[in-house]
């Protein structure tokens, strides 16, 4: 599995990565942010704040973080779609 290696939030609700092997992209996060965890990632402001965990995943002030090779995983079917479509 590729290394997440750099993640930056986008407005609204998007996570721009990067991976190791040089897939990147943006990931729509916000049907995903929904449950107590979730709640403070729902203030832009908050959801502004991610920064690249040392394990390497997305993680807020909170504590939350989210799997790396899910983000990975839409990430590549997106671009497939893209392919597909393009």
């Amino acid at each position: 599995m590729p290394r997440l290696v750099f993640v930056e939030a986008r407005p609204p609700y998007r996570l721009f990565a990067r991976f190791s092997d040089g897939v990147e992209g943006e990931d729509n996060m916000a049907d995903r942010l929904r449950g107590p965890m979730f709640a403070p990632l729902r203030d832009p402001d908050f959801f502004a704040q991610v920064r690249l965990a040392e394990w390497g995943a997305p993680l807020w002030p909170n504590g939350l973080d989210t799997a790396p090779d899910a983000l990975y995983s839409r990430l590549v079917a997106a671009r497939s779609a893209a392919v597909e479509v393009g």
